[in-house]
């Protein structure tokens, strides 16, 4: 993956504000719902939240800025022995490990240091399992998978982890996962599916002996930019003019699919909420309800005429919204 600052579009100095406030801008203008002519789209808004997971973590972004981890938060290759410390890699005070293969595998037999004595650490940084491990692949996210070798000799599962749109969870979709190996397999989004589930593909693992196994991909919801999953229901900020809560307005409200029309009474305060039955996410229970509430907004540029109203209202018509609390 790229820099995430360099994703985000952000300064390595800036605040974390800084990068909130430029995560949801981003979001906004890259979000697979905004693009959906473009292929690339989910791509790319995978990439956003990936930056902006590593970036809003302050002990992670410490250890990003010192080049301990990478772009994807995996621990950097630092090297094999003789620095720092030189018991770590295959210089040093000489640790190596043994190996056996069988039925069940790779097994370490012995780890041994200098002259023939067990060492108690060293080796190849925690065993040959581990560089394993490594060669297959560190932390997925959306396009990517992460290899587990579970039983070398006999073909292994593969897992997987799959950022998939709010939207794309609540309608159902199909969305293409890109693996290590260079393999690229389409997988289909159930309706309904929720943060942490799986998803599992028969035969797409790694090759063995008794055959392949199988893909198991982990399900994460990506944060929306404008909606917020409550259960099975969904809630939204719903932003009206000045005029629109004194006089009243039909409003358009978007939703998981098709934008509906509310009618917004006249004296309508911000805070108050409005209940669209069956419009949030789906559930064994049925469809949730979207929650509209509202948000007054004041026109961007100031204006000296509405200054001028204000006053006078001041003046000649003052009340105290706070006055049971």
């Amino acid at each position: 993956m790229r820099d995430p600052y360099e994703v985000l579009g952000v300064d390595r100095k800036a605040s974390a504000t800084d990068i909130k406030s430029a995560y949801r801008r981003q979001a906004k203008k890259l979000h697979p719902d905004a693009n959906k002519n473009d292929p690339k789209a989910a791509t790319r808004f995978a990439e956003l939240n990936a930056a902006h997971e590593l970036l809003e973590d302050e002990d992670k972004r410490k250890a990003f800025d010192r080049g301990e981890i990478d772009a994807e938060g995996k621990p950097r290759f630092q090297g094999f022995g003789g620095g720092a410390n030189p018991g770590a890699g295959f210089g040093g005070d000489g640790n190596f490990e043994s190996f056996s293969f069988g039925p069940e595998g790779f097994t370490r037999t012995a780890r041994r240091g200098r002259g023939g004595a067990k060492a108690g650490g060293g080796g190849f940084g925690g065993g040959f399992e581990d560089i394993l491990r490594e060669a297959f692949g560190g932390g997925a996210r959306s396009g990517r998978a992460n290899f587990e070798p579970e039983d070398f000799g006999v073909g292994a599962d593969v897992q997987a982890e799959m950022s998939v749109s709010l939207t794309d969870a609540a309608n159902g979709s199909t969305q293409r996962l890109h693996l290590p190996n260079g393999k690229d397999v389409d997988v289909k989004i159930p309706v309904g599916i929720m943060n942490g589930q799986h998803i599992r593909l028969k035969g797409q693992g790694m090759a063995g002996q008794a055959g392949p196994g199988d893909l198991l991909i982990t399900v994460s919801l990506a944060p929306h930019p404008i909606f917020t999953l409550d259960g099975a229901d969904v809630r939204l900020d719903l932003p009206i003019t000045l005029y629109e809560a004194a006089l009243g307005a039909k409003v358009r409200v978007p939703t998981l699919d098709k934008p509906v029309e509310i009618t917004v009474p006249a004296w309508t305060s911000s805070g108050r909420t409005f209940r669209l039955k069956g419009k949030g996410f789906p559930a064994k229970a049925g469809r949730g309800d979207l929650l509209a509430t509202i948000r007054i907004v004041l026109p961007e540029k100031r204006d000296a005429e509405l200054d001028e109203l204000m006053k006078t209202w001041q003046r000649d018509k003052p009340y105290d919204p706070r006055k049971d609390m």
